[in-house]
């Protein structure tokens, strides 16, 4: 280009205004539509055309429609590329390797006892190159004859697609797409995402390696994924040793695997069997005369014995145990921490329940390892697990953490507390019973269950404290600060966050996790970083007055033999009642209440959920004895009468296993019939009297 401006130097290089620039610019346009007209006679060649038909259809004044066209599809297969180099890169491949439902699991009881097996069976992957022809050409037949001969997409099967508006035309390398990287929605969208992943499959693996995935992951009816799991459930044959009929009523169940399963309806299997058997004649591989002589097959099923797919302690357990299997094809048994004895005996003691109430009890060991679980009456009837998802207000059994906090702070067992009615502020709780005095020692406040002494601790160690005691100790449910009535339970929480807590007083540490599985030995260097722990008197005091709410407050009815630990809990019109505490090994948590949160009537923590911790401990500590009365101090002779106030007081003397027992009080002897016979039966100077029990329960009011 002589004289043109790139032969130019300096700024007037880059003038785009010059005389020189604007004659350069009028001949590059008249070259441009020179090459436009050329090339719009070349298309009116290349058609047939003799007058320039293209011409007449190119817009005026712009490119031609040739010129659009090529640009368009040029634009389109630049995009296609970039989507599959992008489903190259992220696209997990590996996906396709695996199984496309969770593997069967089997968790069993410590003793190596089966308790439940859930998950989908399968087995390993099969290799084409490994099974006989007669096996793979069903599949081919019924599902994709020109598997070998595609890339992918079958496009006569997009056009049924097109114009029937769903489903259709799947290829097997489709089908493989759809089911392991898709939802089984059945929309034009989906057909365009499955046919883009299938094109991508057949750049990456070869025609077997398709077809095996396919083969190993598709589901066969029963539970079956993959062929191999579905031979060995229908036929007891490996997919190597099938035979030709076998192997064609398997490919037939493919289509609609639940309805066809011959186990169920063996009629549908048996004409879907045939019209295989027809697919593999038109394909070639079979002749009319094979054909007729193919019969259906006789079913070979040897079920294992049955278990539970699922149980409250076995959905609970589940996640945890797909954790810690490995990734793959292969079934795996787990033991748990469940004890099967125990686990026995919670249901009996759930059973011998009264009333038609909700049941839920959960025992662990006081590390966390959880031994036994009843979520409800009924798992057939309702499996919602009301020890792990029902959040319920624990009532006074919130307690705990009240005093916690305030022996924290430096109080003691024996140090008072204002004990009078609240007459002051919005928020006046009352005690059950009306029952009142000017002061009361921290211990008889807990036995007695003190609502108003509760509020004035909470008061005076302040709310911070009480909720940081209950989150180190693992409680995570939401607890509202600057609410007094939060220190009688109506935060809500679920049964087994409330153990958990009891069972770090047990232990002495925290936080207790519970667990379904063995926890592994901690190291030196764990145990050092790990929680953290009570001072011994914290520990000491507060064990001092658990005892007391059970051998003289009102948790009497779950007395045991041994030292035995343990609140109650009652919420406002008796909607929940609960009992929790440790005796032995075992930290158990009891609640009883209905799912739609109306009132149990005279259902109290004593009462019902008492009784039932009591019958659950007496069978889990059986054989068990108490341990040896200490002997008496020696005294010296007063050398003068005894007078009354020199008598100590005597404890409650309980009177067999049903929870009678024998008070001495106040120069009267009251024996209390069975915790569920509200009964009393009192001796003094004027005789015997039978009276109805005295309620010494409390009802913590809601907010």
């Amino acid at each position: 280009m002589h004289g043109s401006t790139y032969t130019e130097s300096g700024w007037r290089r880059f003038w785009p205004f010059g005389r020189r620039q604007r004659e350069e610019r009028a001949q590059f346009e008249a070259r441009l539509s020179d090459y436009d007209r050329r090339l719009a006679e070349l298309e009116t060649d290349l058609e047939g055309g003799a007058g320039g038909a293209a011409g007449k259809l190119a817009p005026a004044g712009g490119h031609s429609w040739g010129w659009w066209i090529k640009r368009g599809l040029l634009a389109c297969l630049a995009i296609f590329v970039l989507l599959v180099a992008y489903l190259a890169i992220t696209a997990p491949l590996s996906k396709s390797l695996q199984p496309i439902a969770a593997p069967q699991i089997t968790l069993l009881a410590a003793d190596g006892t089966p308790i439940a097996r859930n998950g989908a069976m399968v087995a390993e992957p099969v290799k084409v190159a490994e099974l006989p022809e007669h096996v793979i050409q069903p599949f081919l037949a019924i599902e994709d004859r020109r598997f070998y001969d595609h890339w992918g997409v079958d496009p006569r099967g997009i056009g049924r697609a097109v114009f029937t508006g769903v489903g259709g035309g799947s290829t097997i390398t489709q089908q493989l797409a759809k089911f392991t990287f898709l939802t089984p929605e059945r929309t034009l969208t989906r057909k365009a995402r499955e046919a883009l992943i299938a094109f991508w499959l057949e750049a990456r693996l070869t025609k077997d390696e398709i077809l095996e995935r396919y083969l190993s992951n598709a589901y066969f009816g029963d539970n079956m994924y993959g062929l191999r799991a579905a031979s060995m459930h229908y036929f007891y044959r490996k997919p190597e040793n099938l035979k030709p009929e076998q192997a064609a009523m398997l490919a037939g169940l493919l289509k609609a695997p639940s309805r066809l399963a011959p186990t169920k309806n063996y009629d549908l299997a048996k004409e879907r069997f045939k019209l295989v058997v027809g697919s593999m004649v038109e394909a070639g591989f079979l002749t009319e005369a094979q054909a007729a002589a193919m019969r259906p097959p006789a079913l070979d099923v040897r079920t294992e014995r049955d278990l539970p797919t699922g149980t409250y302690f076995a959905d609970w357990a589940l996640p945890e145990a797909r954790k810690l299997s490995e990734v793959g094809y292969n079934r795996a048994t787990i033991t748990t921490t469940l004890d099967a004895r125990l686990q026995a005996a919670a249901r009996r003691a759930v059973e011998r329940a009264p009333g038609g109430a909700q049941v839920a009890l959960v025992a662990m060991r006081p590390n966390g390892e959880v031994v036994a679980m009843v979520g409800g009456r009924d798992y057939s009837q309702s499996a919602f697990n009301r020890v792990t998802q029902a959040k319920r207000q624990p009532g006074s059994t919130f307690k705990l953490f009240v005093y916690l906090a305030a022996l924290e702070a430096g109080m003691r067992p024996t140090d008072t507390i204002d004990n009078r009615p609240i007459t002051e502020g919005s928020y006046r709780p009352q005690n059950s019973g009306e029952r009142y005095s000017d002061a009361i020692t921290l211990e008889e406040a807990f036995a007695r269950s003190s609502n108003v002494a509760a509020v004035r601790l909470w008061q005076k160690v302040g709310d911070d404290a009480v909720i940081d005691v209950a989150r180190r100790l693992g409680v995570s449910s939401s607890i509202t600060p600057g609410d007094p009535s939060v220190a009688l339970g109506t935060s809500t929480m679920t049964l087994m966050e409330l153990t958990a807590a009891y069972a770090a007083v047990a232990a002495g540490e925290y936080p207790v996790e519970p667990r379904a599985f063995p926890a592994e030995e901690k190291s030196w260097f764990e145990q050092l970083t790990s929680g953290g722990g009570f001072s011994r008197r914290v520990q000491d005091d507060m064990q001092t007055l658990l005892r007391a709410a059970i051998n003289k407050g009102t948790g009497r009815a779950a007395m045991l033999r041994v030292p035995n630990f343990g609140k109650t809990g009652t919420t406002q019109d008796n909607r929940d009642a609960l009992f929790v505490g440790f005796a032995g090994d075992l930290v158990v948590g009891v609640w009883v209440g209905n799912d739609d949160n109306s009132p149990l009537g005279n259902v109290s923590g004593g009462t019902v959920p008492a009784r039932i911790w009591r019958d659950f401990m007496t069978a889990a500590l059986g054989g068990r004895v108490a341990l040896p009365s200490p002997s008496p101090a020696p005294a010296e002779d007063p050398g003068t009468p005894i007078e009354p106030q020199d008598v100590p007081d005597i404890e409650d003397i309980p009177l067999g296993e049903n929870g009678a027992r024998m008070r001495i009080r106040d120069g009267e002897v009251v024996i209390e019939g069975d915790a569920d016979v509200p009964i009393d039966f009192r001796i003094d100077e004027d005789g015997i009297r039978v009276e109805p029990r005295r309620r010494e329960e409390e009802a913590a009011p809601e907010q």
